[in-house]
């Protein structure tokens, strides 16, 4: 499994150059969880590639980029499918790659007396995305020089912790991925994360006074809600050995502990 997650990621990586190839990038930033892994080196593998315009629009269209996308993917030597799965009426356009020949291009030893996988990583992107954002760039040179423009890790926080406390169930992902914030001493953007939570949630059109104090006492009012043992399952598979043994600490006393550390 984590060979595969590997080899996907790789492709995610091919993605993300092209779409730059093709002034993605000009519109729209990088965040989420293969953000923080491709970027920031967090250490557990991620399924999607998520997106946010840098100004909102209702006219976003995938098609746009997706062509360029495909015929990239074919320079490299990769047979692959992209369709857009979007619906007009959502502030959240999907797009889905599949790919079923990364594998043989490779030559991976895993993949020997097996049909290669098909690979699926779904593209998002929220077109009407809270205001307050702020955003960073950062080079890579995989599998040529490319720049990406990326949601700052204040920012990325911000929406995340709008995730734990919004999200109508439970991603333990989510939670694994605010443990590393803490631990890299990451503060959130109040004001992006206001406006996130004005927008989409239970405090919609509320508009709370979002403070340290105020995200902690919510933060523990979800932690005394989760199945941590469930929340540990859900992210289990995309850890290598070492951090599958941490997962033994989940409970809400560890979560009360790094909420704290907001403060």
């Amino acid at each position: 499994m984590e060979e595969e997650q590997a080899t996907k990621e790789i492709l995610q990586e091919v993605a993300l150059y092209l779409l730059w190839r093709s002034g993605f990038f000009e519109i729209a930033a990088f965040q989420g969880g293969t953000s923080l892994r491709i970027l920031h080196r967090l250490p557990r593998f991620s399924e999607d590639l998520d997106f946010i315009l840098r100004q909102p629009s209702k006219v976003f269209d995938w098609g746009r980029y997706l062509q360029p996308l495909l015929t990239g993917l074919t320079e490299f030597g990769l047979q692959s499918e992209v369709l857009d799965k979007s619906r007009m009426d959502r502030n959240i356009r999907e797009a889905l790659l599949k790919s079923d020949s990364i594998s043989n291009q490779l030559n991976l030893k895993f993949n020997e007396g097996r049909n290669a996988p098909t690979l699926k990583i779904k593209l998002e992107i929220d077109i009407n995305p809270p205001l307050g954002s702020t955003f960073a760039y950062t080079y890579l040179d995989f599998p040529l020089d490319f720049e990406v423009c990326h949601q700052d890790l204040p920012s990325n926080l911000a929406l995340k912790i709008h995730a734990l406390l919004c999200r109508p169930y439970v991603k333990g992902r989510d939670w694994y991925d605010f443990s590393w914030y803490i631990k890299q001493n990451i503060s959130p953007n109040l004001s992006h994360l206001e406006a996130a939570v004005d927008q989409v949630g239970p405090w919609k059109g509320q508009q709370p006074r979002i403070d340290a104090r105020w995200i902690v006492d919510k933060l523990n009012e979800k932690i005394a809600t989760i199945d941590w043992r469930a929340a540990a399952a859900d992210v289990e598979r995309f850890l290598g050995p070492a951090e599958r043994a941490s997962l033994k600490l989940w409970s809400g006393r560890f979560f009360s502990a790094k909420a704290a550390q907001l403060q």
